[in-house]
């Protein structure tokens, strides 16, 4: 098994090969977590803080079961009443919570680029859940693996990621893995959610939704993130619905065993219909929502390998 990563930061540093060691090890772990008894002593002894600057809902969760499921002990920090209120800077937080030397820090913060500043500071692996418009590293590596069990293959096929590419980590991750695993990206949306020089990233842009989503085998809705929009970026959400939301006419360009992928939370009637999103042939919403548990459970398995290996080399116990 290849992995060399310390932290998991991004998708833009993993090799094609760390990713397939990466989906292959949460293969095992999505039949765990369908067994009776769904535990591990892998994290056994280990201390894995969760700092969530921002609100979450799955995520959050799921890196809580996830890391409790290995055996490991789980510390939720409420960021809203930390001492990041009282004006602590983000470097001292970090510096305060190395003294307590933990072993695993996820952490989702609403500016890019924070994660990785954190990670410079401190001694333990660091997994980003999300920073502003970056990166959503375990978000594209459980959706690759959504899509590589439905499809029986994670190469050669063509995704459809529409709504909001604009305001989304989750796109930019997405785009940079599929890219790096031969996949044929196609990004649809409106000129205002879509950056300029999308095209450099080796993906085809599209304004007709129709257009896009010809023949495709995947199509990946994305939710509008109103909270990072500070201006007229739609007309309205009715208007955004006739010509981005997908629906069933849409939906019907797409290839006929096409799968409906969304990250979540959804908007129904707004980016998607809601019967659509409850197909059971077709969506696989609910599917992502289980990949996620065990995406993070092999993420935190491979970094702590590679830790204890690299300590090993050193010849110091962890």
């Amino acid at each position: 098994m290849t992995f060399r990563a310390k932290h998991l930061l991004g998708i833009e540093h993993l090799a094609p090969d760390e990713i397939t060691t990466l989906l292959d090890l949460a293969d095992q772990y999505v039949d765990l977590n369908r067994r009776d008894v769904k535990h591990s002593d892998t994290l056994a002894g280990l201390t894995q803080i969760n700092m969530f600057f921002e609100n979450s809902t799955r995520t959050q969760a799921s890196f809580e079961i996830a890391g409790k499921r290995l055996g490991a002990d789980v510390m939720n920090m409420a960021m809203q009443a930390s001492s990041v209120k009282k004006g602590e800077t983000l470097i001292d937080t970090a510096l305060t919570l190395n003294a307590m030397h933990p072993d695993l820090l996820v952490v989702r913060h609403p500016h890019s680029g924070a994660v990785d500043l954190l990670a410079q500071k401190v001694n333990c692996a660091v997994l980003n859940a999300g920073d502003g418009r970056h990166e959503h590293p375990t978000q594209a590596l459980l959706d690759a693996l959504t899509i590589r069990r439905a499809k029986g293959r994670l190469h050669r096929l063509s995704i459809a990621i529409c709504g909001d590419i604009a305001h989304s980590r989750v796109a930019r991750s997405n785009i940079l893995l599929l890219g790096k695993m031969e996949n044929r990206v196609r990004l649809i949306g409106p000129p205002t959610l879509m950056p300029s020089g999308m095209e450099e990233f080796g993906v085809e842009v599209f304004e007709d939704m129709r257009e896009g989503l010809k023949d495709v085998d995947v199509v990946m809705m994305l939710r509008l993130q109103k909270e990072r929009m500070d201006g007229g970026f739609i007309p309205s959400e009715r208007e955004y619905y006739h010509r981005y939301g997908l629906d069933p006419e849409k939906l019907s360009y797409a290839k006929s065993d096409a799968i409906i992928m969304h990250p979540g939370p959804m908007n129904r009637g707004v980016e998607i219909d809601g019967v659509l999103a409850d197909d059971i042939n077709r969506s696989v919403i609910q599917e992502q929502v289980e990949m996620g548990v065990a995406v993070r459970m092999a993420a935190m398995e491979l970094l702590v390998r590679t830790r204890r290996e690299a300590a090993q080399e050193q010849g110091v116990m962890v």
